[in-house]
């Protein structure tokens, strides 16, 4: 859907809250540089706008031309709060300005950078180092004043504001992240974070790399479920390219998918209930994630990031018995879960540390972008897997476990219940999972059989074209996202036709829980943004990329 600047925000604002449209998700925005684009093109710069209606399971698009990047766009962060950080990274990488947006500066990219990474002009040889921290202090006075709060009104009331900085290496953060609060007392009066500290270039370095070269990649997002990462980004590129993966392959996926599901829930919670002092719970929980490392490294050949998916299939097939070895492993998951239940469910201290603390009602948390459990927590039961199935999801009996409050315990419970019904759907998955191929049969996309690159000319060539030229897809622009562990992972894509992507962009779950962070922990107590942090579960490598 093609909008004109001038009218951005009348018609942003029409399709979110006309009845008959309720695009009331704002899932990502970026924008496309066509400078070095084999097509002529009638500007220089594209934003473009991913929306949804969950409630009908709607996807659109909306994409704007920019005339002139300095004079950019009107903010529709009055309309989704997910529009603060979005624009924010978009003028970071690609110096598009949003006028009357409320604090836009720089936020994967250092503060002292100069230029714009994503621009294709962008000289990457370049190295840009930061040599002084940035205060922001500006900043949290500016999130105080929004409150009515100034120096005069703690005069008034005979206290003083103090300034607190947690991270961005510190024991309570999950990650490399900055936590900058302002307190009266051990109260969080206003919060504003820092991200970028583990920013590497994941989109930039993506253009220069055949598409499935850039699998190993997409491992380092969220190193908790690597494999996730490695099936959503091939289901975005198999989408585009109408190209229908064996029945076998599907299956593997939707195993391996719902395996490392658990094993990212594991570790959530695991070091959630640290937080809140419950090392016993860790221990159950995290010894059978550990003991799970040596159930994946047979199956697919690595423990922690192993690129086990290709375009068109799987790397290879799963060895002869890993169905008892699954089944073994599943039972000691269930073991460790209810055993750290026991712990948790009629635990006094857990209750008053996390129900009805740090609520996230499920207006805000759709307004901020959040999806997966963090969404689900407050109420929405959206999930991909039941809403817009895909790999037979459709054919598993399974539920969408969904919390009332949105509270921390809300978040906690919902993954504790996710944790079971996945490990249904391995079940499953493992009575109905046919023999046949692991990949299709069709050398555009798939490297021929050894044989005959060995043995024939043909076949030889075909496999020289394919791991130096690539996989080659059709010119256009597509957008597909899978229920990663976190939520919704996306991948906008924009392909020239050759065998590399032109441009590709990632949609994390944890970007947008981040950006509504501030929204829960103000007017709460320093400790319960410790464990707030830990609930929405932030993986650093996804956030930052």
């Amino acid at each position: 859907m093609d909008v004109a600047p001038d009218t951005l925000v009348r018609t942003m604002e029409r399709l979110k809250t006309y009845p008959d449209l309720g695009f009331t998700m704002l899932l990502d925005i970026t924008a496309v540089d066509y400078l070095t684009y084999p097509e002529e093109t009638s500007t220089r710069f594209k934003v473009v706008y991913v929306l949804r209606n969950w409630s009908r399971n709607w996807l659109l698009q909306v994409v704007v031309e920019v005339a002139d990047p300095e004079r950019g766009l009107p903010s529709v962060s009055t309309i989704w709060g997910a529009a603060d950080w979005a624009e924010r990274e978009v003028y970071d990488q690609y110096g598009i300005v949003f006028t009357g947006h409320p604090d836009l500066r720089r936020i994967l990219n250092h503060w002292q950078f100069k230029g714009h990474p994503l621009r294709k002009d962008y000289d990457i040889r370049q190295g840009q180092i930061c040599f002084e921290t940035d205060s922001l202090e500006r900043e949290i006075r500016a999130r105080l004043a929004t409150k009515g709060v100034d120096e005069s009104t703690m005069r008034d009331i005979n206290t003083e504001m103090m300034f607190l900085n947690l991270g961005p290496s510190h024991p309570a953060t999950h990650g490399a992240i900055r936590i900058f609060t302002a307190l009266d007392g051990e109260t969080i009066m206003a919060n504003v974070n820092e991200i970028g500290y583990l920013h590497r270039g994941f989109e930039k370095t993506a253009e220069h790399r055949t598409y499935n070269q850039v699998i190993p990649l997409t491992d380092r997002l969220n190193y908790c479920s690597a494999l996730l990462n490695n099936i959503a980004y091939v289901k975005a590129v198999e989408s585009w390219l109408g190209l229908e993966i064996t029945e076998r392959a599907m299956f593997m996926r939707v195993v391996l998918s719902e395996f490392f599901r658990i094993q990212d829930h594991l570790v959530c919670l695991a070091a959630n209930l640290v937080d809140m002092g419950g090392l016993t719970n860790y221990w159950y929980l995290y010894n059978e994630k550990e003991a799970s490392y040596d159930l994946i490294s047979r199956l697919t050949g690595a423990r922690l990031t192993s690129s086990f998916t290709r375009i068109g299939g799987m790397y290879r097939d799963f060895y002869e018995g890993w169905e008892a070895d699954m089944e073994h492993q599943l039972a000691a998951i269930e073991k460790g879960v209810d055993d750290s239940l026991s712990l948790v469910l009629q635990n006094r201290i857990v209750h008053d540390r996390t129900q009805g603390t740090c609520l996230l009602p499920a207006e805000t948390a759709l307004s901020y972008g959040f999806t997966g459990p963090n969404l689900r927590a407050s109420g929405v039961a959206f999930d991909l897997r039941k809403d817009n199935p895909y790999y037979h999801y459709d054919a598993f009996d399974f539920n969408v476990p969904v919390g009332s409050t949105g509270d921390i315990y809300d978040r906690i419970m919902v993954r504790f219940e996710e944790i079971f019904e996945s490990i249904k759907i391995i079940r499953q998955a493992m009575k109905m999972i046919p023999d046949g191929d692991i990949f299709v049969f069709d050398h555009r996309y798939v490297l021929p059989p050894k044989e005959q690159v060995y043995n024939r000319i043909e076949g030889l060539a075909n496999h020289f074209k394919l791991i130096f030229e690539g996989v080659k897809v059709s010119a256009g622009e597509w957008y597909d996202s899978f229920e990663a562990a976190n939520g919704e992972l996306g991948f906008y894509f924009v392909s020239d036709g050759s065998g590399r992507p032109y441009k590709l962009k990632v949609r994390p779950p944890c970007f947008y829980a981040m950006a509504g962070f501030h929204t829960m922990v103000e007017g709460e107590m320093i400790a319960d943004a410790v464990i707030n942090l830990g609930s929405i579960n932030i993986i650093g490598g996804e956030l930052d990329r």
